[in-house]
């Protein structure tokens, strides 16, 4: 893990880890309600290998009110961002049903559609309005 970590900028606090957080996803053009983040410890990211980590205090259930949808962020959440895509993501899981399968994979649709995907290794793919990851939701 730590070699993913190598050359990273890494911040420590709420206050700055959550302000990085904020940019990454505006850098990638990603819905800045996508991580509602409660008392981070330690945020970090790899501009050469667009590697991404954010460590919290707890476990985050936020449910996203447009949708209807509950979402599990664990204590510690990473991924690969590029242009409107989280990849390799792991900490986040939505509940379908009883199951909360992990995402594995988040998409901005492109060209813009207003539209963003969601896949799991499980193979569940779901598509939801980007508004409903807008910040303040």
């Amino acid at each position: 893990m730590a070699d993913l970590k190598e050359g990273g900028v890494v911040k420590k606090g709420h206050e700055e880890g959550l302000k990085l957080a904020i940019s990454i996803l505006e850098e990638f053009c990603l819905p800045l309600g996508l991580l509602p983040l409660a008392d981070v410890i330690e945020a970090g990211f790899v501009k050469t290998t667009g590697y991404m980590w954010i460590v919290q205090s707890k476990k985050v259930e936020h449910n996203f009110k447009l949708i209807k949808k509950m979402v599990s962020y664990d204590t510690e959440i990473s991924g690969f961002v590029e242009k409107k895509k989280i990849k390799k993501l792991k900490g986040v899981k939505a509940k379908e049903l009883m199951l909360w399968p992990p995402v594995n994979d988040i998409t901005v649709e492109d060209p813009p559609t207003g539209k963003i995907v969601f896949k799991s290794l499980a193979g569940i793919t779901k598509t939801f309005p980007e508004e409903a990851f807008a910040a303040g939701q």
